[in-house]
């Protein structure tokens, strides 16, 4: 019998999202719709994924929720931030990822769920307009006027936790600076200071949560959170955190498809990624500043997978190239190219191509639902800091990079590593090894 030590699911469980676009608007129309019977979560590990407990004959394969206490999807109540004053329903109208008759059974509690007025910096996001923002004079005022957000939302709809994710728009590169990022004493002098080149809005947002207790989960590529400075503060307040960027389309393709060539024993000379889609992130990533963000961490996935040091005659200067291009007629219906040159006997070239035609939005909610219900438990099994098991939904899971951590972005490596979290936190041992 499991020895579980992990706090059960008591109560209401808040989720307040950063963002009530595409991705947000669709990720709360289908948890409302499933709570009513009228669609199914696909895609959600927590929901449909089973693992095994246990050896020999007590071998079982159980739902992740019948291992460790998850909460459930009818004890969400949802909250949001954003810099355009529609409601979800106007939004998921909006975004047009659903049909309206998969949205409309749920139009009432849509309608209800309407944003905070957000703490936004047009530097930080220029293509973005909305006026549904905060007068904020400092970083540090807006850090405690998201504080006091935080604090209202769980007081008035009565809950018990909270846990605050990004599905914002992609913010510019902010370079991590090691006078001001590196510890909390320094980053809380910078807000207070209001440094506005190094303190990006969503670090206010990740403090602010952190602060409150609230695990915290970066939806986009942004610096946000990978800094030694969240880190302590994490692990000072023993709080989860988890990002960055939602591993939905194309690099979950690279993340599975990178081991083949890997296990395979194959060389790679090349490898080039373009994408087409025409969401407001497609339009916030067609600013140069903005994608430079996404391009570090899509880069970083393939380099950790195939590794010159490993293998020098199979993956030493392949060329590896990644492109996002903004195409307004496709709306959320991305679609990636994939060429791969690879070459295997005695240096013959040959290729690979792949094609995913997918649709951002539906990819990307269950991996939200997914990374707040887990962050929920992780925070009740008393994890705090890095939430690494979390790397499986992640593009560019974070790492200690200053002490030379290497991310691990080999999709059937993150698999395990989750796995053995939820067992562990459902108190069975943690019985699987990465190679």
């Amino acid at each position: 019998m499991a020895n579980n030590t992990t706090k059960p699911a008591e109560g209401k469980l808040g989720i307040m999202v950063v963002g009530l676009g595409a991705v947000t608007s669709t990720f709360m129309t289908g948890v409302l719709m499933a709570r009513k019977g009228l669609a199914k979560p696909v895609g959600s590990m927590t929901q449909y994924d089973k693992i095994r407990v246990g050896k020999g004959g007590s071998k079982k394969y159980l739902s992740y929720y019948d291992i460790a206490p998850i909460a459930k999807l009818d004890d969400i109540v949802f909250g949001a931030w954003d810099v355009y004053p529609a409601n979800a329903y106007q939004s998921a109208m909006y975004a047009e990822v659903l049909k309206e008759k998969d949205i409309n059974p749920v139009k009432d509690e849509l309608s209800a769920i309407v944003p905070l007025k957000a703490a936004f910096d047009k530097n930080y996001a220029k293509r973005l307009d909305g006026d549904n923002v905060k007068q904020c004079d400092t970083r540090w005022e807006m850090v405690e006027e998201l504080r006091e957000d935080i604090r209202k939302f769980k007081k008035d709809n009565d809950l018990n936790r909270v846990v605050v994710a990004w599905a914002a728009s992609t913010e510019i590169y902010v370079e991590p600076n090691m006078k001001v990022h590196d510890t909390l004493a320094h980053l809380e002098e910078a807000m207070k200071a209001d440094d506005r080149v190094n303190i990006a809005p969503s670090m206010c947002y990740a403090y602010a949560a952190i602060a409150e207790g609230c695990p915290f989960i970066m939806g986009a590529p942004n610096t946000t959170v990978d800094i030694p400075a969240m880190w302590e503060m994490a692990e000072k307040y023993n709080v989860p955190i988890a990002g960055k960027d939602f591993k939905t389309g194309q690099t979950l393709v690279k993340s599975g498809f990178a081991p083949i060539i890997g296990t395979r024993c194959l060389g790679l000379a090349g490898w080039f990624s373009t994408n087409i889609l025409g969401n407001r992130d497609g339009l916030v990533l067609d600013e140069p500043a903005n994608f430079r963000t996404k391009e570090v961490s899509k880069l970083s996935t393939l380099e950790s997978i195939l590794q010159a040091d490993k293998q020098p005659d199979l993956y030493t200067d392949y060329y590896h190239k990644v492109r996002i291009n903004y195409y307004p007629p496709r709306n959320d219906n991305k679609e990636g190219w994939d060429n791969i040159d690879i070459f295997g006997w005695m240096n013959y070239p040959m290729q690979i191509k792949i094609n995913f035609l997918c649709r951002d939005s539906i990819l990307a909610a269950p991996l939200l639902l997914d990374l707040c219900l887990l962050s929920d438990l992780a925070a009740r099994a008393g994890r705090s800091g890095i939430q690494r098991f979390l790397s499986f939904f992640l593009k560019a899971p974070m790492h200690d990079y200053v002490n030379g951590e290497e991310p691990v972005n080999h999709l059937f490596q993150q698999y395990t590593m989750l796995k053995n979290a939820i067992r562990e936190m459902g108190g069975y041992e943690a019985d699987e090894e990465i190679d």
